[in-house]
């Protein structure tokens, strides 16, 4: 049976997991559809930079947000004084984290996307007179919408997951930023806390499983909408 701190730490990593895709999505979007549809020089930088967090230690991202975004740096004091906005140590800096690090994923996924749209779909919208944003919102976002939807879990999973980024710019704080992932590290460090860090590896493991399913649905669609695209053309 589930106890009441094993539920709010469930609780605690959903609602982080939830705010991490809603900060992540709208500023996804825009990296994505400007790797996939621009050039200009220097487009290399920010495909590193934005892919950074997927190969870095995640201590080391949440080492260099506290040192960018913590009460006692430029940015977070002025946060906290001016705005009344505290990051470090909160659920909204656990969130940040972890949409910190699941934002690679939900660029990747939105960006192969737009990548298998047929680009003559919107050289005839231009060709109507359409301006640029009106060609994005009414062709490119949504035959894009299936690898949104994909990139969204995926960040969504990795989220629930994440735990160095994290613990180390929100802390591990019973009923405020202790997510399941800092909740099983927790128990297994507490005599008698085997039973519930299984049953909290259990749920995780099982919300994983749900996660990527959804999103290899979602990414088949977007597959397979480009191969009937591609056999319309032969």
């Amino acid at each position: 049976m589930i106890t009441p701190a094993e539920l709010s730490a469930v609780m605690l990593s959903l609602e982080v997991a939830a705010l991490a895709v809603g900060a992540s999505i709208l500023p996804a979007i825009a990296v994505a559809w400007v790797l996939a549809k621009c050039r200009f020089p220097g487009k290399i930088v920010l495909d590193v930079i934005v892919h950074l967090p997927l190969v870095m230690p995640p201590v080391a991202v949440g080492y260099l947000l506290l040192a960018g975004l913590g009460n006692a740096s430029v940015v977070g004091g002025w946060l906290r004084d001016r705005l009344g906005i505290e990051l470090a140590f909160t659920i909204r800096g656990a969130a940040l984290a972890a949409g910190v690090m699941g934002f690679p994923l939900m660029v990747r996924a939105i960006r192969s996307a737009m990548e298998a749209v047929d680009p003559r779909l919107e050289q005839a919208a231009s060709t109507l007179g359409a301006p640029p944003w009106r060609v994005f919102r009414t062709v490119t976002l949504p035959l894009c919408i299936p690898g949104i939807i994909a990139g969204a879990v995926l960040c969504f999973a990795r989220s629930l997951g994440e735990f160095g980024a994290t613990v180390t710019f929100a802390g591990s704080i019973e009923g405020r930023t202790r997510t399941i992932p800092a909740a099983i590290y927790a128990w297994s460090q507490t005599p008698g806390g085997d039973g519930a860090a299984a049953r909290l590896l259990v749920l995780s493991v099982l919300i994983s499983v749900v996660a990527i399913v959804v999103s290899g649905l979602f990414s088949r669609r977007v597959l397979d909408h480009a191969k009937r695209e591609r056999r319309g053309d032969a």
